[in-house]
């Protein structure tokens, strides 16, 4: 991806999770670095007029390195192997940055910002719940907003303990994997029930990144 970068003329070599202001073609670009399929990726912002040429080009000038186009599926196929949360599924109004681990992008040190107040008092507490990884025992796929059992097993109705907000058919692992929201007491390897169509399978719990991303 590096390559196919510096072939169109633009910076490749700058930090990942930063940008660089560059042009192409005469036209104003930004090239980042966040990579949000897990790996060495970038992201090429323009103005909305000089998308589709921008877009040709790219795919022109991907043409040595076998390059393919690829939609929303496959990224957030990737985003999931990677435990990377989405904004409306694994984070939203409802769901804290603490819940869904993202703590880290919190500027705690800043005197204000909106729900700096709620998010202190939900730290200093502890999270009622919390996002983790879950693998499948059973053959399965999951969904979102399945119900997550506790380990009653499929012989019992269990306890719902949890809820599903992320859940695909890894491509890499070729398994069932997800994202749930889960009692802080969860560990790693403990095994959970999913009600999948009626049927309860059993995944293990597990903390992402659940595909070991390229070096970046």
């Amino acid at each position: 991806i590096a390559d196919l970068v510096k072939t169109l003329g633009l910076p490749a070599d700058h930090d990942y999770m930063a940008f660089a202001a560059a042009s192409w073609d005469g036209r104003p670009l930004t090239v980042c670095r966040t990579g949000y399929t897990g790996e060495h990726g970038y992201e090429l912002v323009c103005r909305w007029d000089d998308a589709d040429a921008l877009w040709t080009a790219i795919l022109r000038a991907g043409e040595p390195f076998e390059i393919k186009p690829c939609g929303l599926g496959a990224r957030d196929t990737l985003r999931t192997e990677m435990g990377y949360p989405l904004h409306g599924q694994d984070l939203s109004l409802d769901i804290t940055p603490l819940q869904a681990r993202a703590g880290w992008a919190i500027g705690w040190k800043k005197d204000a910002f909106w729900g700096r107040e709620a998010l202190l008092a939900e730290k200093a507490a502890g999270p009622r719940r919390v996002l983790w990884g879950l693998r499948q025992i059973d053959r399965a796929i999951p969904r979102p907003h399945m119900a997550v059992f506790d380990g009653a097993g499929a012989d019992d109705q269990g306890t719902v303990i949890g809820e599903v907000t992320s859940g695909t058919f890894s491509p890499t692992l070729k398994v069932g994997i997800a994202l749930a929201l889960l009692p802080p007491t969860t560990a790693a390897d403990d095994t959970v029930y999913l009600d999948v169509r009626g049927r309860r399978a059993a995944f293990a719990v597990t903390k992402p990144p659940f595909v070991t991303p390229a070096t970046r």
